[in-house]
């Protein structure tokens, strides 16, 4: 889970501050429902993923599905509503940009769908989450089903009973393990690479193995003039590039602007020294629909109109 800080531009601020102040003009307000679980990527605003979650049968608390978390984390104000108990010992939080020592508090259940995952241990994290109240790890999911639907606004997660992808969808495999996140094998350009699947992540970013192999073949070097705020909140720097394509099985992305950074979490994931990418709900959220199928070990989507 983070989120990308991005300078304004010198020309930008001056544009604002010379506009001239408009005269007479009559206010219309539109608004629109806010989507209450699944958010869509659009041109203006990266998707989210949230699930309706019930901690100690308290709630529901809307959780981010952070696929490349270990465990659960609800921020200070959920501990408050629900009444959780704080654990004697403190647990180290690991996050994309480092890692910190914080405080945890204990819950006996927490519940949606057919998920149940009894007597967890969740790390107390910094309200950073855009309106969530924390996020949804991978613990108790390795026989699950999750059934994501942007253009609907729907997510669902039942026990995986092995069902092939439906007509219209795609597959792509993975491999999952605790240790190691969700991985799959792609191709950035020309370039074979190991991904990760992390619906937390705001952004899809690349290793520096990666932009190095990147730049050998297009002559480029990239400013690092952007920064990535992981939920220890610690800050690294990143560099924003537009590379070819991505390539996973049948999912095409053409002409993406990724970033580039020396993130913690690839040197604890064993992946610096060969071309890795994270991708984030700037990709995963332009689907139509997303199914995870942890029992299959398989990725099945179908990719918007």
């Amino acid at each position: 889970m983070w989120v990308v800080v991005a300078p304004l531009s010198a020309s930008h601020a001056l544009a604002q501050a010379e506009a001239p102040e408009p005269q007479h003009i009559e206010e219309v307000v539109v608004s629109a429902p806010e989507p209450r679980y699944v958010a869509p990527t659009t041109r203006d605003r990266i998707g989210r993923i949230w699930a309706p979650v019930l901690i100690n049968g308290k709630g529901p608390y809307r959780l981010v599905l952070d696929t490349g978390a270990t465990r659960s984390a609800i921020i200070q104000r959920v501990v408050d509503d629900a009444g959780l108990p704080l654990r004697a010992k403190p647990v180290r939080l690991r996050g994309v940009t480092g890692s910190a020592i914080v405080p945890a508090v204990h819950a006996d259940t927490l519940e949606f769908g057919e998920l149940v995952i009894e007597n967890a241990t969740l790390p107390i994290v910094a309200d950073a989450f855009g309106g969530a109240d924390g996020v949804l790890g991978g613990e108790g999911m390795k026989d699950k089903r999750i059934h994501i639907e942007f253009r609907k606004d729907r997510i669902s997660i039942v026990r995986s009973h092995g069902a092939a992808a439906p007509a219209g969808f795609s597959t792509v495999p993975f491999k999952y393990s605790v240790s190691r996140g969700m991985r799959i094998e792609i191709m950035v350009g020309t370039v074979r690479t190991t991904a990760l699947i992390d619906s937390g992540a705001q952004a899809t970013v690349g290793n520096l193995a990666l932009r190095a192999a990147l730049a050998r073949r297009r002559g480029e070097h990239g400013q690092y003039d952007d920064a990535i705020i992981g939920v220890t909140e610690d800050v690294q720097p990143a560099a924003r590039v537009r590379i070819p394509s991505i390539v996973a099985g049948d999912l095409l992305v053409k002409n993406a602007e990724i970033l580039f950074s020396d993130l913690h979490i690839f040197e604890h994931w064993q992946l610096v020294s060969k071309p890795a990418l994270i991708i984030g709900m700037d990709v995963l959220g332009v689907l139509d629909t997303l199914v995870i199928d942890y029992r299959r070990n398989e990725l099945q989507i179908k990719v918007r109109r």
